[in-house]
């Protein structure tokens, strides 16, 4: 199932949401979310932000997001050979 989705191009979504503490307002939180999803749509994204705006207190401030390819291709360089003494 993860190995279908990355081949379907599936990414790596982090997304960094704030939001404003019920009880505080005036205060913001911050909640991590990440999971894998397809750019630039984001639908698992944009479900979870709904349910989160249908069933949740806390009001959204805003969401900022970050993705990464999970299959890239591959590389290589030099290593340093150390030598103990």
């Amino acid at each position: 199932m993860e190995l279908t989705r990355q081949i379907n191009d599936y990414r790596l979504t982090t997304a960094e949401i704030l939001y404003h503490l019920p009880d505080h307002p005036a205060v913001l939180q911050t909640y991590i979310w990440q999971d894998l999803d397809l750019a630039p749509r984001f639908p698992a994204l944009q479900r979870f932000l709904a349910f989160w705006s249908l069933n949740l207190d806390g009001r959204l401030h805003s969401v900022r997001v970050g993705v990464a390819k999970l299959i890239t291709p591959g590389g290589w360089g030099h290593a340093e050979i150390l030598t103990l003494q």
